[in-house]
C-alpha cells in the first residue's frame, strides 16, 4: 500500500478493524459451535436431566435430535479456510 493510498484509507481503519474482530469473534462461535466434545457434553448433560426427571421424553428427543444434527454437521462441514 503507497502512502498515498495509506493515507486516504486511514478513515477506514476503525472500520476495517472492527470487520477483524467480527471475522474473529464468528471463527470461534463456529468451532465451539461445531467441537464434537462440546456436543457430546451436552448430550451427556442431556441424558443425566432426563434421568433426574427434568426433561419430558419429547423435550428430550427434541433436544436430543437437534444436538445430533449439530454433531453431524461437525463432521461433514469443511474445514474453514484462513481469513485475511
Amino acid at each position: 500500500m503507497g502512502l498515498v493510498s495509506g493515507l486516504l484509507l486511514l478513515p477506514l481503519a476503525p472500520a476495517r478493524g472492527v470487520v477483524w474482530v467480527a471475522e474473529r469473534l464468528q471463527d470461534a462461535a463456529e468451532r465451539e459451535l461445531y467441537d464434537p466434545g462440546v456436543v457430546r457434553a451436552q448430550l451427556a448433560a442431556l441424558n443425566r436431566d432426563l434421568d433426574e426427571g427434568h426433561l419430558t421424553l419429547a423435550e428430550f428427543e427434541a433436544e436430543e435430535e437437534r444436538l445430533l444434527d449439530r454433531l453431524y454437521a461437525a463432521q461433514t462441514r469443511p474445514t474453514p479456510t484462513n481469513r485475511r
